[in-house]
């Protein structure tokens, strides 16, 4: 088994996203440098990932020893009610082709990012790895957190059958630089900022948020994310006893959260506070909550000596400073 180091060469499948683009920042921070002897960015522009033939072709070509799956098709609780299809049959493509492409092309080691949507709807709190298809699913996500469960499934049974070095962390709320700042196809955080920022320029005198605002969410910056891909990566085995459970099965999947964990309404207020938006915020409850509580229990990652750096406000801070800046406020 081969560890991540700087001589590898590393491929990040989905570097224009948010996370994908948080970890090649990272890496360059490290001093992997961009070319094909050692950071490769794939992008949708690159190469079309859900086209089994030309994934294998790109891998024959270019044969990365490191591959971290960012690439996905996300989005927040609308449009994975809208687009039930296209979340789980494009998920299960990009990610498939990708996954097999890098055993069928002896890469070293693969990282494939998930969510924690993957854990039951009513799970035990905080979500320790080992509880994944305990229960039902919750119905708003459903068909994204399949594909993902699918994802860290084939990642286990490559392990199991070949001795593949497939991995897999399940990060919570991300939000951060490159967010989707759609107003009904986003997330909460990133739909959020945009709602109230646009508010407070408008001068409005009220604001309609999604939902009863009850739900508890756990939020994580996505540059604090990276760095724990990266620690992962460069120290994480799931061989250790530490990483099964009672039956033994080895667990090659993570967690990785923020360990604070706050309402959707606390969080609209906080924005609100931020942003300096002073009007009423209406609840429009005929719109879906999602599922009431998923807090993360994070001791594997915390234990590689990681932790989140960044608090809520600051990282509110900096996402409605990217916001302002993308959107030319």
């Amino acid at each position: 088994m081969t560890l991540m180091h700087q001589g590898n060469k590393v491929c990040i499948a989905g570097s224009n996203g948010m996370v994908g683009s948080a970890i090649y920042r990272l890496l360059k921070k490290k001093g992997y440098k961009v070319n094909s002897t050692s950071l490769i960015n794939l992008t949708r522009k690159d190469l079309d990932l859900t086209d089994y033939s030309k994934v294998m072709n790109w891998f024959k070509e270019f044969r990365p020893e490191i591959v971290i799956i960012a690439a996905a098709k996300v989005g927040g609780i609308m449009a994975n009610k809208r687009y039930p299809v296209n979340f789980l049959l494009e998920n299960l493509k990009i990610q498939n082709n990708l996954i097999e492409a890098s055993w069928k092309f002896s890469v070293k080691r693969l990282l494939f990012l998930g969510s924690s949507c993957i854990y039951p709807k009513f799970c035990k709190q905080p979500i320790k790895e080992e509880y994944l298809l305990s229960g039902e699913l919750e119905k708003s996500n459903q068909w994204y957190a399949i594909a993902k469960i699918s994802g860290i499934k084939l990642c286990q049974a490559y392990r199991e059958q070949y001795n593949f070095d497939a991995i897999s962390a399940m990060p919570c709320n991300l939000y951060g630089p490159n967010d989707n700042y759609d107003l009904e196809n986003g997330h909460v955080m990133a739909s959020l900022i945009r709602k109230f920022y646009e508010a407070k320029i408008k001068n409005a005198k009220a604001i309609t948020c999604w939902g009863s605002g009850k739900p508890l969410r756990e939020f994580l910056y996505v540059d604090d994310f990276a760095l724990a891909c990266i620690k992962i990566l460069e120290n994480w085995t799931p061989d250790n006893l530490s990483n099964s459970h009672n039956d033994k099965e080895k667990l090659n999947w993570i967690n990785v959260g923020s360990n604070y964990e706050i309402s959707i309404k606390g969080l609209a207020e906080k924005i609100a506070s931020i942003v300096g938006f002073n009007g009423q915020i209406i609840w429009d409850q005929s719109k879906p909550d999602g599922v009431y509580r998923k807090k993360l229990e994070i001791n594997r990652i915390i234990n590689l000596d990681w932790e989140p750096k960044i608090n809520l406000n600051d990282g509110i801070s900096k996402a409605l400073e990217c916001f302002k800046k993308e959107f030319n406020y």
